[in-house]
Protein backbone atom coordinates (compact mmCIF):
# COMPACT_ATOMS: atom_id res chain seq x y z
CA UNK A 1 0.00 0.00 0.00
CA UNK A 2 1.29 3.36 -0.69
CA UNK A 3 2.57 5.54 1.98
CA UNK A 4 1.40 8.93 2.74
CA UNK A 5 3.55 12.02 3.20
CA UNK A 6 1.80 14.25 6.21
CA UNK A 7 1.78 18.16 5.56
CA UNK A 8 2.57 18.60 9.72
CA UNK A 9 5.94 17.14 8.95
CA UNK A 10 6.94 19.17 5.73
CA UNK A 11 5.40 22.30 6.03
CA UNK A 12 7.46 23.75 9.19
CA UNK A 13 4.24 25.73 9.90
CA UNK A 14 4.00 27.53 6.74
CA UNK A 15 1.58 27.16 3.84
CA UNK A 16 4.36 26.23 1.25
CA UNK A 17 6.74 23.67 0.18
CA UNK A 18 9.17 22.20 -2.16
CA UNK A 19 11.80 20.81 -3.48
CA UNK A 20 13.61 19.55 -6.52
CA UNK A 21 14.87 16.32 -7.41
CA UNK A 22 17.01 14.19 -9.82
CA UNK A 23 16.35 10.71 -9.48
CA UNK A 24 17.83 7.45 -10.66
CA UNK A 25 16.10 5.29 -8.36
CA UNK A 26 12.10 4.48 -7.95
CA UNK A 27 10.02 6.47 -5.73
CA UNK A 28 7.38 3.88 -4.15
CA UNK A 29 3.74 4.91 -3.70
CA UNK A 30 2.73 7.66 -1.55
CA UNK A 31 -0.18 9.96 -1.01
CA UNK A 32 -0.50 13.36 0.37
CA UNK A 33 -2.65 15.10 2.34
CA UNK A 34 -1.64 18.44 0.85
CA UNK A 35 -1.72 19.84 -2.57
CA UNK A 36 1.23 19.07 -5.01
CA UNK A 37 2.43 19.77 -8.10
CA UNK A 38 5.00 17.86 -9.85
CA UNK A 39 6.99 19.37 -12.45
CA UNK A 40 8.63 17.50 -14.95
CA UNK A 41 12.28 18.06 -16.33
CA UNK A 42 14.55 16.09 -18.78
CA UNK A 43 14.97 12.82 -17.90
CA UNK A 44 13.50 9.46 -18.11
CA UNK A 45 10.76 7.44 -16.43
CA UNK A 46 7.23 5.94 -15.37
CA UNK A 47 4.89 7.51 -13.38
CA UNK A 48 2.61 5.30 -11.76
CA UNK A 49 -1.78 6.84 -10.88
CA UNK A 50 -4.74 4.77 -9.74
CA UNK A 51 -5.45 5.96 -13.50
CA UNK A 52 -2.56 3.49 -14.35
CA UNK A 53 0.94 3.63 -15.51
CA UNK A 54 2.56 5.79 -18.09
CA UNK A 55 5.79 7.63 -19.52
CA UNK A 56 6.65 10.88 -18.16
CA UNK A 57 7.21 13.82 -20.76
CA UNK A 58 9.18 16.97 -20.14
CA UNK A 59 6.74 19.56 -19.51
CA UNK A 60 3.90 17.99 -17.68
CA UNK A 61 2.58 19.36 -14.51
CA UNK A 62 1.54 16.49 -12.28
CA UNK A 63 -1.31 18.21 -10.11
CA UNK A 64 -2.38 16.19 -7.31
CA UNK A 65 -5.11 17.06 -4.67
CA UNK A 66 -5.50 15.84 -1.13
CA UNK A 67 -5.57 11.69 -0.66
CA UNK A 68 -4.31 11.11 -4.37
CA UNK A 69 -1.66 8.78 -4.74
CA UNK A 70 1.11 8.30 -6.81
CA UNK A 71 4.94 6.82 -7.92
CA UNK A 72 7.67 7.06 -10.24
CA UNK A 73 9.40 3.91 -11.90
CA UNK A 74 12.05 3.40 -13.83
CA UNK A 75 13.78 6.67 -13.39
CA UNK A 76 17.07 7.45 -15.15
CA UNK A 77 18.47 10.90 -14.61
CA UNK A 78 14.39 12.32 -13.80
CA UNK A 79 14.15 15.65 -12.58
CA UNK A 80 11.03 16.36 -10.78
CA UNK A 81 10.45 19.32 -8.87
CA UNK A 82 7.59 19.64 -6.30
CA UNK A 83 5.22 22.69 -5.70
CA UNK A 84 3.26 21.56 -2.57
CA UNK A 85 0.59 23.65 -1.02
CA UNK A 86 -1.12 23.05 2.46
CA UNK A 87 -4.57 21.83 2.44
CA UNK A 88 -5.71 24.40 4.95
CA UNK A 89 -4.39 27.16 3.29
CA UNK A 90 -6.22 26.17 0.02
CA UNK A 91 -9.58 27.16 1.71
CA UNK A 92 -8.13 30.12 3.84
CA UNK A 93 -5.88 32.69 2.71
CA UNK A 94 -5.16 31.06 -0.73
CA UNK A 95 -8.68 30.44 -1.53
CA UNK A 96 -8.30 34.17 -3.72
CA UNK A 97 -6.78 31.85 -5.92
CA UNK A 98 -10.10 30.51 -7.54
CA UNK A 99 -10.99 33.80 -8.50
CA UNK A 100 -7.87 33.48 -11.52
CA UNK A 101 -9.46 31.16 -13.94
CA UNK A 102 -6.26 29.57 -15.66
CA UNK A 103 -5.49 29.13 -11.66
CA UNK A 104 -8.62 27.86 -10.32
CA UNK A 105 -8.61 25.11 -13.53
CA UNK A 106 -5.17 24.52 -12.44
CA UNK A 107 -5.89 23.31 -8.57
CA UNK A 108 -9.52 22.64 -8.39
CA UNK A 109 -10.79 21.48 -11.78
CA UNK A 110 -8.89 19.78 -13.36
CA UNK A 111 -8.03 17.25 -10.28
CA UNK A 112 -11.42 17.37 -8.81
CA UNK A 113 -13.75 16.85 -12.00
CA UNK A 114 -11.68 15.26 -14.62
CA UNK A 115 -10.97 12.19 -12.74
CA UNK A 116 -12.14 10.58 -10.34
CA UNK A 117 -9.15 10.06 -7.54
CA UNK A 118 -7.99 14.00 -7.50
CA UNK A 119 -5.45 13.42 -10.06
CA UNK A 120 -4.95 16.04 -13.51
CA UNK A 121 -1.61 15.79 -15.76
CA UNK A 122 -1.20 18.79 -17.89
CA UNK A 123 1.34 19.72 -20.18
CA UNK A 124 3.45 23.27 -20.18
CA UNK A 125 6.24 24.08 -22.62
CA UNK A 126 9.29 22.88 -21.77
CA UNK A 127 11.15 26.07 -21.63
CA UNK A 128 7.63 27.00 -18.85
CA UNK A 129 9.07 23.85 -16.87
CA UNK A 130 12.62 24.69 -16.80
CA UNK A 131 11.69 28.22 -15.17
CA UNK A 132 9.13 26.57 -13.07
CA UNK A 133 11.96 23.86 -11.83
CA UNK A 134 14.35 26.70 -11.12
CA UNK A 135 11.69 28.99 -9.04
CA UNK A 136 11.27 25.75 -7.26
CA UNK A 137 14.99 25.71 -6.67
CA UNK A 138 14.74 29.13 -4.98
CA UNK A 139 11.86 28.21 -2.81
CA UNK A 140 13.71 25.42 -1.58
CA UNK A 141 16.86 26.99 -0.68
CA UNK A 142 14.58 30.04 0.73
CA UNK A 143 12.79 26.93 3.34
CA UNK A 144 16.47 26.27 4.96
CA UNK A 145 16.28 29.86 6.16
CA UNK A 146 12.68 29.46 7.48
CA UNK A 147 11.42 32.58 6.17
CA UNK A 148 7.98 34.18 7.03
CA UNK A 149 4.85 33.42 4.93
CA UNK A 150 4.81 36.20 2.86
CA UNK A 151 7.49 35.76 0.77
CA UNK A 152 6.48 31.95 0.68
CA UNK A 153 3.90 32.90 -0.76
CA UNK A 154 5.38 35.24 -3.61
CA UNK A 155 7.57 32.16 -4.36
CA UNK A 156 4.52 30.12 -4.95
CA UNK A 157 2.51 32.69 -7.14
CA UNK A 158 5.80 33.15 -9.36
CA UNK A 159 5.54 29.43 -9.84
CA UNK A 160 2.04 29.35 -10.49
CA UNK A 161 2.20 32.58 -12.63
CA UNK A 162 4.95 30.62 -15.10
CA UNK A 163 3.16 27.51 -14.86
CA UNK A 164 -0.62 29.42 -16.14
CA UNK A 165 1.72 31.32 -18.80
CA UNK A 166 2.82 27.94 -20.32
CA UNK A 167 0.32 25.73 -20.46
CA UNK A 168 -0.43 24.07 -23.97
CA UNK A 169 -3.95 24.62 -23.36
CA UNK A 170 -5.44 27.58 -22.00
CA UNK A 171 -8.84 27.14 -20.02
CA UNK A 172 -11.73 29.52 -20.35
CA UNK A 173 -11.51 32.89 -19.11
CA UNK A 174 -14.99 32.82 -17.80
CA UNK A 175 -14.84 34.81 -14.05
CA UNK A 176 -16.46 32.70 -11.17
CA UNK A 177 -20.09 33.48 -10.62
CA UNK A 178 -20.62 35.01 -7.02
CA UNK A 179 -23.27 32.81 -6.29
CA UNK A 180 -20.80 29.64 -7.13
CA UNK A 181 -17.96 31.10 -4.81
CA UNK A 182 -20.72 31.68 -1.82
CA UNK A 183 -21.95 28.08 -2.28
CA UNK A 184 -18.37 26.38 -1.78
CA UNK A 185 -18.14 28.55 1.35
CA UNK A 186 -21.21 27.75 2.69
CA UNK A 187 -20.01 23.87 1.82
CA UNK A 188 -17.01 24.07 3.07
CA UNK A 189 -17.70 25.68 6.20
CA UNK A 190 -20.52 23.11 7.14
CA UNK A 191 -19.28 19.80 5.02
CA UNK A 192 -21.09 17.37 8.09
CA UNK A 193 -24.34 19.13 7.50
CA UNK A 194 -27.27 17.22 5.17
CA UNK A 195 -27.29 19.71 2.27
CA UNK A 196 -29.63 19.21 -0.43
CA UNK A 197 -29.77 21.08 -3.56
CA UNK A 198 -32.63 23.26 -2.39
CA UNK A 199 -30.79 24.26 0.80
CA UNK A 200 -27.65 25.38 -0.87
CA UNK A 201 -29.63 27.11 -3.72
CA UNK A 202 -31.88 28.89 -1.17
CA UNK A 203 -28.79 29.63 0.81
CA UNK A 204 -27.61 31.98 -2.29
CA UNK A 205 -31.14 32.89 -3.28
CA UNK A 206 -30.84 31.29 -6.47
CA UNK A 207 -33.31 28.71 -8.16
CA UNK A 208 -31.81 24.99 -7.87
CA UNK A 209 -31.80 23.95 -11.42
CA UNK A 210 -29.76 27.22 -12.35
CA UNK A 211 -27.16 27.06 -9.39
CA UNK A 212 -26.43 23.77 -10.42
CA UNK A 213 -25.46 24.82 -14.11
CA UNK A 214 -23.46 27.66 -12.43
CA UNK A 215 -21.80 24.85 -10.99
CA UNK A 216 -21.06 22.48 -13.75
CA UNK A 217 -19.92 25.82 -16.03
CA UNK A 218 -17.50 26.75 -13.35
CA UNK A 219 -16.30 23.57 -11.12
CA UNK A 220 -16.95 20.51 -13.95
CA UNK A 221 -19.01 19.16 -10.99
CA UNK A 222 -22.60 19.16 -9.31
CA UNK A 223 -23.09 21.34 -6.27
CA UNK A 224 -23.45 17.63 -4.54
CA UNK A 225 -20.57 16.19 -6.74
CA UNK A 226 -18.41 19.00 -5.61
CA UNK A 227 -19.47 18.33 -2.22
CA UNK A 228 -18.52 14.90 -1.61
CA UNK A 229 -15.01 15.80 -3.25
CA UNK A 230 -14.57 18.00 0.11
CA UNK A 231 -16.06 15.37 2.25
CA UNK A 232 -13.35 12.74 0.90
CA UNK A 233 -10.17 15.09 1.07
CA UNK A 234 -11.54 15.88 4.85
CA UNK A 235 -12.00 12.48 5.19
CA UNK A 236 -8.62 11.76 4.30
CA UNK A 237 -6.65 14.37 6.42
CA UNK A 238 -8.71 12.83 9.45
CA UNK A 239 -7.35 9.39 8.74
CA UNK A 240 -3.99 10.59 8.60
CA UNK A 241 -3.68 13.31 11.66
CA UNK A 242 -6.66 11.72 14.62
CA UNK A 243 -7.01 8.15 15.48
CA UNK A 244 -10.81 8.76 14.72
CA UNK A 245 -12.52 5.10 14.22
CA UNK A 246 -13.46 5.18 10.29
CA UNK A 247 -16.59 5.39 11.18
CA UNK A 248 -16.53 7.80 13.23
CA UNK A 249 -14.45 10.16 10.79
CA UNK A 250 -17.31 9.55 7.95
CA UNK A 251 -19.94 10.89 10.14
CA UNK A 252 -17.81 14.11 10.98
CA UNK A 253 -17.57 15.02 7.03
CA UNK A 254 -21.15 14.15 6.61
CA UNK A 255 -21.35 10.51 5.90
CA UNK A 256 -22.90 8.73 9.19
CA UNK A 257 -23.58 5.05 7.39
CA UNK A 258 -20.20 3.42 7.55
CA UNK A 259 -20.55 0.74 4.45
CA UNK A 260 -21.96 3.98 2.43
CA UNK A 261 -19.19 6.30 3.70
CA UNK A 262 -16.70 2.94 2.48
CA UNK A 263 -18.44 3.18 -1.22
CA UNK A 264 -17.90 7.03 -1.59
CA UNK A 265 -14.29 7.10 -0.25
CA UNK A 266 -13.22 4.42 -2.02
CA UNK A 267 -14.94 5.95 -5.59
CA UNK A 268 -13.07 9.03 -4.72
CA UNK A 269 -9.93 8.22 -3.52
CA UNK A 270 -8.96 5.12 -4.47
CA UNK A 271 -8.84 2.99 -1.65
CA UNK A 272 -11.20 2.00 1.76
CA UNK A 273 -10.77 4.29 4.62
CA UNK A 274 -9.39 1.50 6.14
CA UNK A 275 -6.76 0.87 3.39
CA UNK A 276 -5.96 4.49 3.38
CA UNK A 277 -5.00 4.90 7.03
CA UNK A 278 -2.54 1.83 6.97
CA UNK A 279 -0.83 3.67 4.72
CA UNK A 280 0.44 5.83 7.66
CA UNK A 281 1.38 3.27 9.63
CA UNK A 282 4.17 2.23 7.79
CA UNK A 283 6.43 5.66 7.93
Amino acid sequence: MPETLHEAELFLGGPVWGGVHRLDVEVEAHAHDFLELAVVGTGTGRHQTSQGDRPVRRGQVIVLRPGAWHAFRKCSDLVVANCCISAQGLSTELSALQQIPVLRDLLWTAPIARGPHGLAVVQVAPEAADDAIEEIARLERELTHRPGSGRLLGRLVSVLGILADGLLEQPATQAVHPAVTAAVGHLQAALAEPWRLDDLAAAVNLDPAYLSRLFRRHTGLSPLGFLARLRAERAATLLVQTTLPAARVGAAVGWDDPTYFARRFRALVGSTPSEYRARTQRL
